[in-house]
């Protein structure tokens, strides 16, 4: 996989919508639709960087958002999702503990 800044169980936060949130998984490249890409992301963030899928604190929706959009998420509060349960089941320091794959 590419380098990527971020990591699954980390918090970040959006730098320009200004919320909190969970990574939950990472892909290496833009791998959404070019009709999302056209309407969603309006400030056409490239493709061939990583992309991160985020649940949203205190919200019950997840986004899907390009590197250069996310900061790190420097304090060590939880995460309010409600698929939270579905992906992580530990924490520590800030940073989520993913489920043991089957």
């Amino acid at each position: 996989m590419t380098d990527t800044k971020f990591s699954i169980g980390q918090q970040v936060e959006h730098k320009r919508f200004d919320y909190r949130g969970l990574i939950f998984d990472v892909d290496a490249t833009f791998a959404g639709t070019e009709a999302w890409y056209t309407q969603m992301a309006t400030s056409k963030p490239p493709k061939h960087e990583p992309w991160y899928h985020v649940m949203v604190h205190e919200a019950d929706h997840t986004t899907y958002v390009a590197e250069r959009n996310l900061r790190a998420h420097l304090g060590t509060g939880y995460i309010d999702h409600p698929l939270l349960g579905t992906y992580f089941n530990g924490f520590e320091d800030g940073v989520y503990k993913p489920v043991a794959a089957h």
